[in-house]
């Protein structure tokens, strides 16, 4: 057709969750993810903690050092895996292990998640979006693992 240009192969993908450049067109772009802070999964998973650290203010006092604190340190364990698994790229081991210990935090916080709802913590709403977006986390850990030779330093 005359006058319609193709689009390019290589024009940035807008990721429809969060208008920012996807990882991995960022990738077949050339351009280089410098921090854990820029993927995607750590930007998830920080949100997600800090929902739970705002959610769990309002928790009674007799949680405090129980529930409260064990979902706080679950959900923020994802987060450091994520980024000691991004300084660990360099031996494929360990970042699969740091991958894998971000994986099994992320189910430790959907348990806690669960206690609150039963305990009339959380609502059915509330719990809703945050598994679901630990679902989503986990998903895009799972990808990371499978994957693991398109992350690692050579």
């Amino acid at each position: 057709m005359k006058g319609r240009i193709a689009p390019s192969p290589i024009r940035p993908v807008a990721d429809s969750r969060n208008g920012r450049v996807a990882e991995r067109e960022k990738r077949r772009m050339g351009e280089r993810i410098n921090s854990h802070r820029e993927l995607h999964v750590y930007q998830n998973a920080i949100n997600a903690a800090m929902k739970i650290f705002e959610l769990t203010k309002l928790f009674p006092s007799e949680e405090k050092y129980s529930m409260v604190d064990q979902m706080r340190r679950s959900s923020r364990s994802v987060c450091a895996n994520l980024a000691e698994a991004w300084r660990k790229r360099r031996y494929q081991n360990a970042f699969i292990a740091k991958l894998s210990d971000a994986e099994s935090e992320d189910c430790e916080t959907k348990v806690w998640l669960e206690f609150a709802q039963r305990c009339g913590y959380l609502n059915q709403k509330q719990m809703k979006k945050l598994d679901d977006a630990y679902d989503h986390i986990i998903g895009q850990i799972v990808k990371m693992i499978q994957e693991f030779d398109k992350w690692l330093i050579k």
